[in-house]
């Protein structure tokens, strides 16, 4: 028998049995579109991740107290970040371009009847050049001066400039935060960040501002650098530590603060969505593995059901390797089909669930090619057991079988 004839013999047996055919290519549907849905989706928030960290400016450092060693509110002395660490990073380490001390508080900003719950953060003006917000759609940021004076002054990122005034110019209003009246200088245009730290849900204030008439803090809950250059990331950030472990380590000689920059954000955003990416598709595999077991199955009962088929066509001359190949492409096209529509439901599935979870959608043509392999070798490796249980049938007692 031809390879032809085995072919069109395979697709016949999978015709005639439509309903059986579907329900076991389902295993393989599943687990195609899981493995495509995840991966994709997987990638798709380390791309979001990427990008709220690229709006957050480039070759920025930050500092902050150790928590983990009672850095937060409440901890020892030595762990609080102070004023005096900024003029001595900034004095000492040749590599800082910018640099300000920065105080948070979350807040609800009022203006009218309209309000937003938002991130208040004092910082010295240069923070728009760090946090590269310097692009505005309205207005301007505040001074140097308007920090000095501690002047009642913010400036709004986009999404709290949508919720208190729709559109409407915002300049010169007054809105107000934990009571007291701030007038609105500029916006931020919109930067599309994420997460605790989006820069479009922030109002920023002078820092001074901040501590003495806002949140009446004496120390810093963070330190925020722009290096002088992207190639010196590592030597800055070691310069820095080096400054500041001279005062801010505790009594066993450990340093009671984190330096973070943003390359090693990138990396451990890449390297922990490799590993997620890699345990959801091991995951979706086990729903492929099933799959194939389902197909195993259905394989070893049509042979059952096609004994004195079989023996039939042995007894007229049909040779081994064509009975062996028939029931293998048989195993093998289902798993192809189901490959196919699975990796189109998975794309689908990437489309609608990335949208629901506001990361862009990204179906990655590798995780494609991975998948429809991954089924044709599941197909040839469950089906081939039942096809050479097949092929090695004796003609008169398959002709004997009931």
């Amino acid at each position: 028998m031809r390879f032809g004839d085995s072919f069109e013999s395979a697709l016949s047996a999978i015709v005639a049995n439509k309903l059986r055919s579907i329900l076991t290519m389902l295993g393989v549907v599943i687990g195609v579109g899981s493995v495509i849905a995840m991966i994709g989706i997987g990638e798709g928030t380390k791309q979001k991740s990427l990008e709220n960290i690229a709006v957050m400016g480039s070759n920025m450092i930050t500092v902050m107290p150790d928590w983990r060693r009672g850095g937060m509110s409440g901890g020892s002395a030595a762990s609080a970040l102070k004023d005096e660490d900024v003029k001595r990073i900034k004095d000492r380490v040749p590599l800082v371009e910018l640099i300000t001390g920065a105080v948070r508080s979350g807040s609800t900003a009022k203006v009218g009847n309209r309000s937003a719950q938002t991130t208040v953060m004092g910082a010295e003006p240069q923070i728009a050049i760090i946090r590269n917000a310097t692009k505005m759609l309205q207005g301007q940021w505040y001074t140097e001066e308007d920090d000095v004076l501690t002047k009642q002054v913010c400036v709004l990122g986009y999404q709290v400039y949508d919720q208190l005034f729709a559109g409407e110019n915002a300049v010169g209003s007054t809105i107000k935060i934990k009571g007291q009246n701030y007038e609105v200088l500029g916006v931020v245009s919109y930067k599309g960040g994420s997460g605790f730290m989006n820069p479009d849900d922030q109002i920023y204030i002078p820092l001074r501002t901040a501590q003495k008439r806002l949140m009446g803090k004496t120390t810093l809950d963070m330190i925020t650098i722009q290096a002088r250059q992207t190639d010196l990331m590592p030597s800055t950030q070691m310069d820095i530590e080096n400054v500041l472990g001279e005062k801010r380590r505790s009594a066993t000689g450990e340093a009671q603060f984190r330096v973070f920059n943003q390359g090693e954000m990138i990396e451990q955003i890449e390297t922990q969505s490799r590993l997620l990416s890699l345990l959801l598709a091991g995951i979706a595999s086990v729903s492929l593995l099933v799959g194939g077991i389902g197909i195993m199955n259905i394989m070893l009962v049509s042979v059952t059901e096609r004994t004195r088929e079989i023996g039939l066509r042995k007894a007229i001359g049909a040779k081994r390797e064509g009975i062996l190949t028939q029931f293998l492409l048989e195993s093998v096209v289902m798993c192809v089909f189901g490959g196919v529509i699975g990796i189109m439901l998975g794309s689908v599935a990437v489309k609608y669930v990335s949208g629901a979870l506001q990361v862009p959608p990204i179906v990655n043509p590798a995780a494609i090619g991975v998948a429809f392999l991954f089924s044709v070798f599941v197909g040839l490796f469950f089906g081939l057991y039942p096809a050479i249980r097949a092929s090695s049938l004796q003609p008169i007692e398959a002709l004997r079988h009931e």
